[in-house]
């Protein structure tokens, strides 16, 4: 595995009753302005591009990646909704000093990213959604996509999910040789966008490293995400206000280009930035571009 940059500061904060924690991985500059990054579903604090680390540290910007519960350094837990997830957040911003932030959801760290922006309209300057999850239920919900399986599969996983990631886990972590095969194997099966993706040294290292410190530790996680997905997200779709910029790709095999269509539509505040030829994972190769869009949205008067 190529060598690439460590986190800053990596370590827990106290959240809930405080008898939970969050695991978090800090970098660029520990005095910039703010950017909370969300992992997909699997993922981990680290699943964060090489490029965007390094632009962090070169423009005063602070990116800050996050362990959900039951992944890294997280205490296993289950949300009630996705709109649960926000006052864990909040908590971390406050014990790390942080009043204002943007927040970046990359597929599974969507609906999360916007229901931080829904809870906390006075303090998220700005969302960027990377393919993000759609709801499947409700009023706002969207046909299609992986999340169609993760329906059918949500009761199931809802009982046995935690016994099963524990497998799933146990295999994991005494296999380290298997990752990267996987990481490769994965490549293979996806389309030309992800597997061209994915050969780039940078982002296979970027990967190992995160699966390896994280999310190869609690697989039961991954699992919690599609039952909590599955449910109705405890606030609407059209109540974010918060600017959002969307980046989706028009080959995305995993969640369909038309669910980020759908969601901009419903969104009142919200710009669509299409990834012509680009599948699931396309926006981790423009973490630049979304940074510094979403900075240039911090710039405009609120």
């Amino acid at each position: 595995m190529m060598d690439i940059d460590r986190p800053k500061i990596e370590g827990s904060v106290a959240v809930g009753d405080g008898r939970r924690r969050i695991g978090f991985a800090e970098f660029g500059s520990a005095t910039g302005r703010a950017v909370f990054w969300l992992h997909g579903t699997p993922g981990a604090r680290r699943q964060i591009p090489t490029e965007a680390r390094a632009f962090a540290a070169e423009n005063g910007v602070r990116i800050i990646g996050l362990d959900r519960p039951g992944v890294g350094s997280s205490t296993p837990y289950r949300y009630r909704d996705v709109a649960h997830f926000a006052t864990d957040l909040e908590m971390v911003a406050d014990s790390l000093g942080i009043a204002e932030f943007a927040v970046i959801g990359l597929s599974g760290g969507g609906p999360y990213a916007l229901g931080v922006a829904h809870a906390f309209p006075q303090r998220v300057v700005a969302a960027g959604i990377l393919g993000g999850v759609a709801p499947t239920v409700g009023p706002d919900a969207v046909a299609g996509g992986a999340m169609r399986i993760g329906q059918l599969a949500a009761p199931v996983l809802g009982v046995a999910g935690a016994p099963i990631g524990k497998v799933v886990s146990t295999v994991l972590s005494v296999a380290r040789p298997v990752a990267d095969p996987a990481i490769s194997l994965y490549g293979r099966l996806s389309p030309q966008g992800d597997r061209e993706l994915l050969s780039r040294p940078e982002f296979r290292a970027m990967f190992l490293d995160d699966l390896l410190h994280g999310g190869s530790r609690r697989m039961a996680a991954p699992f919690a995400d599609i039952v909590v997905f599955s449910n109705d997200w405890g606030f609407r779709v059209p109540e974010v206000t918060v600017p959002v910029r969307w980046w989706h790709g028009d080959r995305d095999h995993i969640i369909p280009y038309a669910h980020g269509e759908q969601m901009v539509a419903m969104l009142p505040d919200a710009k669509l930035f299409t990834m012509h030829g680009e599948s699931h994972l396309g926006a981790l190769g423009m973490s630049i571009d979304i940074i510094t869009e979403l900075l240039a949205v911090w710039d405009q008067p609120r």
